[in-house]
Parts: C-alpha cells; sequence; structure tokens
C-alpha cells in the first residue's frame, strides 16, 4: 500500500452548541498530577479515582490513600499513565505506568486494597515515554500496551491457562525508528487488522503482529500530535479517517481518507475543528449524551511544556465535540483561568463513575484534580 499526500484546508471549524447535559464540577485534589484513571481498588462496590501518588474512594472521593513516591522534574511529576490492569491476576487491579523522565514502563501492584504503599515493578527501558497507550492490537480481546516512544513497542501481558496474568510481559519492538510525538490505532488500509498510526505514517500489521517489523508507509505528516491520535470513520463512507489534536501548538483537525487515486495511492484532506485553542494533547471517544453515537471528549492541558506553548497562558476548558458527520459541534463543560478551572491532562478517563447511566470525566492536571458528574439531559 502506497500512501500519497494531499493537503486541502477546508475551514468548517466547530460551532457552539446549546448546553444539552448537566454536569456537576467537583474538585477532588489540587495535586498536579497530570494522569488518572477509575477502578475499585479495594474491591468494595464502589469505584474510585487513581491519580498520581493517591486513590481516592469513592463514592465521595473524599478520602486519599497514598500509593508511592512519584519523581518530580521541575512540575512535571514522572507519571504518565494511571490504567488500570490486573497485572498478576489476584483478583484486584493494579496500576500500567510509564515516565518520560525515567524512561521506562512500570506496573504499581495492588496491595490488595490495604492502606500501605504499592510495590512498583519495572515492564522495561523504552526511552522517554511521552504516555502509555492501549489498544487490542492483536484482536484477542485483551488490551496490550503500546506507549508512545522513540521505537514502537508492543507489550502484551502473559496470561495463564485461565486468562490471569501472570505479571509477565512480552515484548516486541513492530518499529525501531523514532516516530515523533503522538500515536493511535486503526484499521487504515482495510485488511481487517489494526494499524499502528504515528506523525511519520502508518505501520501496517501484518498477519502475526509479533514477527518482524510492520511495513512503514507514508501518511500525513502530523506533527506534535496528540496521544491518542483517533482513528474513526468521521464521515460515514467506510474509511477510517484520523481525528488530531496539536499537543503543544494550536489546532485540532480531522484527517479525511479519500479513495485511492489511479496509480493505487490514498490521499488525505485535511479539515479545521478548531483553530484558535492550544494543547489538544489527550483525547477519548465516548458516548457522553447516550444517543448510540461517539463524541470526542477532549481539552486544553495546562503548562504542556512548563508554559513554553503557544498559547500556554490561555484559558483552560474541557469540551465535548458532536462528529456530524464531519460537522464537529463543540460543548463547554468548563472554562476560564487555570486556578478556578480545568483542562483535559495527558490522561484524562470517561466512565459512569456513580452508576446513574451517564458517562463522567475524570480530568487531571497540573491545575488540579476533578470529576464532572454526568446528571443526564437538562430537558428530562
Amino acid at each position: 500500500m502506497c500512501i500519497g499526500i494531499v493537503m486541502l484546508l477546508l475551514a468548517a471549524p466547530a460551532q457552539e452548541g446549546d448546553p444539552v447535559l448537566t454536569f456537576e464540577r467537583v474538585k477532588i485534589s489540587d495535586t498536579a498530577f497530570e494522569a488518572a484513571g477509575v477502578m475499585d481498588v479495594d474491591r468494595d462496590g464502589n469505584k474510585d479515582i487513581i491519580s498520581g501518588e493517591n486513590w481516592y474512594a469513592g463514592p465521595d472521593f473524599k478520602t486519599s490513600h497514598k500509593i508511592c513516591d512519584i519523581r518530580i522534574e521541575g512540575d512535571y511529576f514522572d507519571d504518565f499513565a494511571n490504567f488500570p490492569m490486573d497485572v498478576n491476576g489476584d483478583g484486584y487491579d493494579d496500576i500500567i505506568t510509564g515516565g518520560w523522565f525515567g524512561q521506562k514502563m512500570s506496573w504499581r501492584e495492588n496491595p490488595k486494597g490495604k492502606s500501605v504503599e504499592w510495590v512498583t515493578h519495572d515492564i522495561a527501558e523504552t526511552g522517554n515515554v511521552e504516555k502509555p497507550a492501549f489498544f487490542d492490537i492483536d484482536g484477542d480481546g485483551e488490551l496490550e500496551c503500546i506507549p508512545d516512544t522513540p521505537q514502537v513497542f508492543i507489550f502484551k501481558l502473559i496470561r495463564d491457562e485461565n486468562g490471569k496474568g501472570t505479571g509477565k510481559w512480552k515484548q516486541h519492538i513492530a518499529w525501531p525508528g523514532n516516530d515523533g510525538h503522538g500515536i493511535g490505532f486503526g484499521d487504515i488500509n482495510g485488511d481487517g487488522r489494526a494499524d499502528i498510526v504515528s506523525p511519520s505514517g502508518f505501520h501496517l500489521q501484518p498477519e502475526d503482529p509479533y514477527a518482524g517489523e510492520w511495513e512503514h508507509v507514508k501518511g500525513p505528516v502530523l506533527s506534535q500530535a496528540s496521544v491518542p491520535i483517533v482513528v474513526h470513520d468521521v464521515n460515514g463512507d467506510g474509511k477510517n479517517d484520523l481525528i488530531v489534536g496539536q499537543g503543544h501548538n494550536y489546532g485540532l483537525h480531522w484527517w479525511e481518507q479519500q479513495a485511492p487515486d489511479a496509480d493505487g495511492n490514498s490521499t488525505w484532506y485535511q479539515h479545521d475543528i478548531e483553530t484558535d485553542k492550544s494543547q489538544f494533547h489527550e483525547m477519548e471517544l465516548a458516548d457522553i449524551d447516550n444517543d448510540g453515537e461517539q463524541e470526542l471528549v477532549t481539552g486544553k492541558r495546562y503548562r504542556a511544556h512548563s508554559g513554553n506553548d503557544p498559547g500556554a497562558d490561555d484559558p483552560v476548558g474541557l469540551y465535548y465535540y458532536e462528529i456530524n458527520g464531519g460537522d464537529f459541534v463543540r460543548y463547554t463543560l468548563d472554562y476560564g483561568p487555570a486556578a478556578e478551572h480545568s483542562g483535559s491532562g495527558i490522561e484524562l478517563w470517561v466512565e459512569d463513575v456513580d452508576g446513574n447511566g451517564w458517562k463522567d470525566i475524570v480530568a487531571p492536571g497540573k491545575e488540579g484534580l476533578y470529576l464532572f458528574k454526568n446528571m443526564g439531559r437538562s430537558d428530562e
């Protein structure tokens, strides 16, 4: 498969929608950790929030428990994911993380919900970890860890005959080159296998994803792209497109995949979603309004490069977007100075934490840890 690039800027920025959902904003903590997740740490039936050095006990999240000490570098904590997974198969979710400064992937062992510090285990040295990403790359129903690192690593948890984690990992390097800032996953060439998207192009999955290097083909130049780059059929034409935020600059765009040209080269057109908002570093797809369609959840990461990015002093914001076949509509959950409002951090979490049937958003960042409780439609 060859990839040809045609860039066409279509100025169709997102419109602001009238509020249809009611959110209750709760500030959980003033801590500056940029990653968060949700899991039932102590198996008491309540979902808890994990973020950096602490976990916060549900359902009110007012009581915090220490996980461990985390390395500090300037205004960064070296903790770029808090992803829950039962790594050792004991029935309690652990945490998978990685760090830019420590240059390795690790997992923190849940002490079965006890109020003691967690033991951190190294998975592998990888070089700088921009963010650990997770996707079922081989289609077996289990998530693999594919961090945004200089090389393209795939870490697969080794499971026993009962499907339980063993605490050990299978490691494969799908691509040895330096791909840059940003990573995503999805079937690009229509062969039914998920590929890996990078700022330099696409890594096409072979029949055996763990045998040798993946074929690399050129794609759109995405610069310092979001983590993840979202692979999604935006316009419903049966071909996957790309939704890309600029993690360290202004801009949120979607790239439309066109039919191959006469020589078999595919083409990609860039559409604007936002041009006057910056640092869209984290993005997730989720059905926020319970309409059966996925929305895009994202916002501004605060002080992503310690205040040195374009737009660093602009107000922070947290948003979700109706996709509408490419006619994006923005709904603003929060917007304003970072001293009082929330952005999207480096790893937000979307999940129904209070059991009311509507997905909530946990938004960490250097401006603090927030929970946006989705109370449903305002007209109901």
